[in-house]
Parts: C-alpha cells; structure tokens; sequence
C-alpha cells in the first residue's frame, strides 16, 4: 500500500462522514419546517438532560447549512479541509467556545511567559472581544413578537436564522432564580437575541434618572444660559443677505404642467372623486352604551356632587353675640312651633369656656339626617347657559307709541246707591245705560254725566245690553226670573218711530206651539216707564246678550241639575228655543260671534264654540283656569279672551290652538270683566283689586304673525267695598274711551 492510497483513503472516510451528517441535517430540518420545533420531545433528553445529542445540537445551531455547502470540494482539499468539513456541520456555539478556550489558553500561556521573564507587562486579550461571538440580529426596528410562533428568532449578517435558546424554565426555576441568584433584579430579556442580560451599574443608574425624569446624562446642564440667536434689538447687518432666487418670483412651470394634465384628467373622466360608502346593513345604535360605566355616555359622567352642609354661623358659638341669644318669649314660641317651622333647629346659649360645653344632644340624629339627605334628596343637573337677562325680556314696543288708549279719569256718574253690576253704551255712543242692585236702570248721557231717566224696576238688575242695531232703541234687562224690553225716550224720533213700529209690527202665529218662556206686553205703570216686553224665565236670568243684527236675544240661567241653562229668543216673531239638549257643565256667559253664525257657550274650565248653522260643536277652547267669569269676542272674531276668578286673563287664537295663546297675570284678585273695543286694537279688564288694565292687542291679516300683546296702562279710581272692585267694563264704540262700574256705586269714564 502506498503513501498515496494512505493520504487519501482517510480523506474518502471522513468526507463520507461529513455526506452522511449533511443528509442527517437536512432531513432534521425538513422535519422543523413540517412541525413546530416546541411540540417536540426528545428521547434522549428524559435519558440524560445533561448531554444534548447531534441531531438537537444541529436544531438550535446558526449555521444550518455550512457542511453541505463546503461538500464538493473535499476531494481537492487535504485531511486538513476535511476536519474543517467537520467543523462546519457542527453547532456554532461549539465553535465560539473552543474558540474562547483558545483565547484562554493563548492567554494564560502568555501571562507563564510574562511571569516567567518577571515582567510587569498587561494581559493585552484580557478585554478583547471577538465580532464573531457577537452575532448581529438583522432583522431591524420591528415588533419582536412577530417571530413569537417561530423557532427562530431573526437572521445574521449571512442570512442565516439566529434560533432562540433554549429556555424550559418554569415558574418554580424562575422562584428559586430570583430567590438565590442575586443579580436578579437588574437582568432583562433581550428581545433581539432571546438571551438574558445583566444590567451595568452605569445601565441601572440611567434607568433610575429616566424614572425619575431627570436627563440621562450626568453632566448635562439643563440650566446653561441660552444664546439669543435672534433678540429683539433691530441690528444692522441681516442674519442671511442672500438675495431672493429668480425662482421665488415666476410661477413654477413644473407645479403648472402638473396641474394642468390632473384638470384634464379630471374633464375626461379618468379621475373621480370618492364616493362615500353607502352601508348596506343599515345603521344601528347601541342600546346599552349608557349602561356601561367605562363608557363616555356612562352614568358616573353625570355625576352630581352632593349638596354641602351650611356653615355654622354666630348662633353656634358658645360664647355668641347677645343678639342672637333669645328672650323668654321667644324661647316659649321656639318651643311651641313644630320642628320643621323653627327658624333654628336648637337654642343658641351661653358659656363661660370651651371647656363647659357639654356634648350636642342630637348630634347623632343630625348625623342620621344628612345621611337620609344624602341619598333620598333627588339632584338633578341644571345645564348653565349664559344667557344676558335683558335677552329674555320679549322687545315691546313703548307705549308712547301705542296710542291713543284712555289715560285718565274725566268723569263720574253718581246716583245709584248700591253696587252697579252692568253698563251698557248705546250704538251710537251718546247715551250709557247702568242696572243696579238698588232696583233700577239709569240712562245717562255720556257727555255731561247727567242722569236723564231713572227707571223702577223693582229688583236687582243681574245684567242689561243695549240692542247695537243703530236704527232701533232697544234696552234689554235682566231682573231675578224676567228679560224686560225698555225702548228709552232718548234720541232720534226717526230711531224711536221704527223702534215703534218693529214692536208694533208682531202678528201671532194661528198655531202657538210649546215654548219654555211666556212673552207678555207690559202694562199700565210699567208700560208708562218705557217697559214694552217682558219674557218670563223658568229660573233666574244671569245675563242677557244680543247679536249683532239685532233680532236675536240670548239669555243665560246658570244650573247644572238642568239641561235649560241658555235660551235664545228672536223679537221679531216673540219665540224662543232651547239650542242645547244637554247641558255639558254650568253655563258662565254666552257671546255671539260678530260676522259669522257662531256662538260662544263659557263653562267653567272650558268655551265651546257651536256652528248654529250646522248645529254641531266646531270647536272646544281649554282656559287652564278654575272658573271662568267672564268672555269677550274680538270684532273680528278669530280671537276670544276670558277673564277668571283666579286672577288670570286668557287669550285665544281660534286660528292656532284650542290653548290660550297667552295668559295673562297681571290682576291680583278675581277678574270681573273683559271687553273689547269695537274700532281700536285695545282691550280691557277689570278686577276685585279695584283696578282696570287697559292692554293692546294688535290682530294682524297676516295668519303666520302672532297678535302683539302688549299692557299699556293700569286705571284705578274705584273703592273697595265689601271686598269687591270694579264689577263691569266697557268700551265707547268709537272713542278710545273706557267705561268702568264698581261696588262703589260709581261709574267712571276714563279717556
């Protein structure tokens, strides 16, 4: 056998070694990628943990691939390539550790030569470190937990994977570590390598400053005086004395092509703007979000503070000022009002010390009630708007320029000797009709406040109403259970000849049927006093209304165990019928509508409009007061005010609501009257508190305008007697001139 067949039959040997090992490795590896490397146990690690065999070295080795790569080239190469062949399939921490002993023992050589040559000179690979132990993870600033569910754990400079270390610590290792080793506290995980790192002092010091919020360099001054580059003093020569590019002055030809091709794109349709999203399934909203208290609609964001106690005050001191300590008087009304009256809820009194004081008695009962407050007081948040109070104040106009409207008292009519409950004016406006309790009806004229006519009528006038057609003189009267028909010597003897002749003109009918009043033809005396007609009423009459023609009479008798509580009569023909077959609660007062055939029944809490025509309710008007006195009709008829005995004045827009359009509150006692002024846009009320409030109220054409409310002036004249005021008002029908009748037995005309 020759020297050569010795050279190289080793070399054959190991490099089928080596081919064998590669296979080995790569079957190993195909095996990883098939299954995850930690669902893996190994047989021979339940033998002996300590020694790992090949096959694991191989799986958590750097260099996967280097026996392979180096495999083709043995057979050129000497026995000396083919230990290196050995060397590569081999793990590359086993590498770096014969490398480190290498170090080590090249060291500790030289140290024996130094020492032996008694020499003083440094170990110069003591603090040496090697770039190839310092495997660089390459895989560059991204989340390390990518690489969670992977054996590896980045690649190297050759592309190679880094695989992550081995780490079967469990939870008791991790106890005892961080119970024995004593460098626990400052090691962390590198994410980077995978590996353990234990922390310099220098490391430990710089996290401390960063906690702290302090700078990470020790020696930076945070304090050192700043240089004012550019201070407020104008200097003389510019910080830069460049002067402007040509380019800062011509439009850019660039950013002008650039636009022009997207206005193109644009006008041939290339380009399109975005459409939103149109969201098939629909919106929905989430019904528990408030519930949540996590949330932002959550509970615990209205949270309202409790209210805070009041601060004790001198009366609590135990020495107080002498004033606030009470009398005996005043400490026997203290103890005979009810707690919850009493101003204090103890008696201040008086010590000489502090230390004398003895312990409050209800203290803990005090205590037991601000509990009690605490959580059965309901607290409510009140959003705060800053609004200026002037701003919530309605812009009205002033009253300068709203008249003219009557101002002041020019005359009264004096002679009646009991309280006066109705006026009337005549259509014409020169003669006034008053009824009182004392048994008669005066006729006054306007002018010159002078009785003219007295007439007996032997009761109490409960209301009177002078006929408003101009071409007769007629006076209606309501007297206990009768309606007498007056014609008053006064006036035109045209006016008084057709007066006669109306009465006079009635022929019965052949066949008189059943009717719930009796006509009659007055007699004698009365007739002698101007009494013509009188109309007998089951029950008392409260008050007489006409229309508007003339001709019709309406008559009220409050009752509410009968339906017969509103009669209207027609003098032309002397009938009268009961329009309602029901009564539907006490009748108040009644009114006419003044163009069209309408009527007005008021109730106590209600106003019923009635179409005559079609003979059916139109209508229920809702007064938000207890009970109703009074009723008025605009003369353009689509609003209605009612007075009520609980202060309150309602204005109703037919147009807009079966609600009042306003309340008004300005009276402080029971409203007796209301009136409208037939020409003029005012209107009036009167009160028990002895005074009328004159307001005006603009009606306009326009349907989407409101009408302007607005009071302008508060007559007063009239005594209290009795407690009662002003009973009745009404206006002049073409002066802006007011009428007012009071308890006092007085009319006043106020102009």
């Amino acid at each position: 056998m020759s020297t050569e067949d010795l050279g190289t039959k080793p070399s054959e040997g190991t490099m089928i070694k080596a081919k064998d090992k590669t296979v080995k490795k790569r079957s190993v590896e195909e095996e990883e990628e098939q299954l995850p490397i930690f669902n893996k146990t190994f047989p021979e690690e339940e033998e002996d943990d300590g020694d790992l065999s090949d096959s694991e070295e191989s799986v958590f080795s750097g260099l996967e691939d280097s026996g392979s790569d180096s495999g083709d080239d043995e057979e050129e190469k000497g026995s000396e390539d083919d230990k290196d062949v050995l060397l590569g399939s081999g793990d590359e921490q086993e590498e770096q550790k014969r490398k480190s002993s290498f170090v080590a023992e090249r060291g500790e050589d030289r140290r024996m030569t130094t020492e032996e040559k008694g020499g003083l000179k440094e170990d110069e690979y003591e603090h040496d470190t090697s770039d190839e132990e310092d495997i660089r993870n390459t895989v560059g600033n991204i989340p390390m937990e990518w690489y969670k569910d992977y054996p590896h754990i980045g690649y190297d400079l050759d592309g190679k994977k880094i695989y992550k270390p081995i780490r079967n610590k469990d939870e008791l290792d991790d106890f005892l570590d961080k119970m024995e080793n004593p460098d626990y506290w400052r090691t962390v995980l590198d994410k980077q390598t995978g590996s353990d790192i234990i922390l310099s002092e220098e490391q430990v010091d710089l996290v401390h400053r960063l906690q702290k919020g302090q700078f990470g360099d020790v020696n930076f001054n945070e304090y050192q005086p700043s240089v004012e580059f550019f201070s407020s003093d104008v200097m003389i020569h510019p910080v830069t004395n460049r002067p402007e590019d040509k380019r800062s002055f011509i439009p850019s030809l660039i950013e002008k092509e650039k636009v022009s091709k997207l206005v193109h794109a644009i006008k041939m349709g290339w380009i399109k703007p975005r459409q939103a999203k149109v969201d098939s399934r629909g919106q929905y909203y989430d019904l528990w979000a408030t519930e949540d208290p996590n949330a932002i609609l959550g509970r615990h964001k209205m949270h309202v503070p409790a209210p805070k106690m009041r601060l004790p005050g001198h009366e609590e001191s135990y020495n107080p000022p002498p004033e606030y300590l009470l009398s005996e008087e005043e400490r026997l009304v203290w103890e005979q009002l009810d707690p919850e009256d009493r101003k204090l809820p103890f008696l201040p009194r008086k010590y000489s010390c502090l230390r004398s004081v003895p312990a409050f008695s209800r203290f803990i009962h005090e205590r037991f009630e601000r509990c009690l407050d605490l959580y059965l007081c309901p607290r409510q948040r009140k959003m705060r708007v800053n609004v200026n109070p002037e701003d919530l104040i309605p812009k009205l106009p002033k009253p300068k320029d709203l008249q003219p409207f009557p101002t002041t008292q020019s005359l009264v009519y004096r002679g009646h000797s009991d309280l006066i409950r109705s006026i009337s004016v005549s259509p014409a406006g020169q003669w006034l009709a008053s009824g009182s309790d004392d048994g008669t009806v005066r006729f006054w004229e306007v002018c010159s406040a002078r009785c003219l006519r007295t007439v007996q009528v032997g009761g109490a006038v409960r209301s009177i109403a002078w006929n408003p057609n101009p071409a007769v003189c007629l006076l209606a009267v309501a007297l206990g259970s009768e309606v007498l028909i007056l014609t008053p010597p006064l006036g035109d003897r045209l006016v008084l000849s057709s007066t006669e002749n109306l009465l006079l003109s009635y022929q019965p009918p052949e066949e008189q049927g059943e009717e719930p009043v009796t006509w009659s033809l007055a007699e004698g005396e009365e007739l002698s006093q101007g009494v013509r007609l009188k109309i007998q009423h089951p029950k008392a009459v409260q008050q007489v209304t006409w229309h508007a023609k003339g001709d019709y009479l309406a008559s009220v008798m409050p009752d509410n165990s009968s339906h017969l509580q509103v009669l209207i009569h027609q003098l032309s023909k002397r009938r009268s019928q009961n329009p309602f077959r029901r009564s539907k609660g006490l009748v108040q007062c009644v009114s006419f509508h003044p163009v069209r055939p309408y009527f007005f029944v008021a109730t106590q809490r209600s106003v019923r409009v009635y179409n005559l025509i079609k003979q059916e309710m139109s209508k229920k008007l809702l007064a938000n007061s207890k009970w109703i006195s009074s009723m008025a009709v605009h003369p353009a008829g689509d609003n209605v005010i009612c007075g009520s005995y609980d202060c309150r004045l309602a204005w109703f827009d037919l147009d807009l609501s079966t609600k009042p359009y306003k309340m008004l509150r300005h009276h402080k006692k029971a409203v007796r009257g209301v009136a409208y002024h037939k020409t003029y846009p005012l209107f009036a009320s009167c009160s028990d508190d002895a005074s009328v409030i004159v307001c005006h109220g603009t009606v306009y054409n326009d349907l989407l305008q409101n009408p302007l409310i607005v009071p302008v002036k508060v007559l007063k004249g009239h005594l209290l007697t009795h407690d009662l005021g002003v009973l009745d008002v009404t206006f002049h029908p073409t002066q802006p001139w007011l009428f007012s009748s009071g308890a006092d037995a007085t009319i006043r005309l106020f102009t």
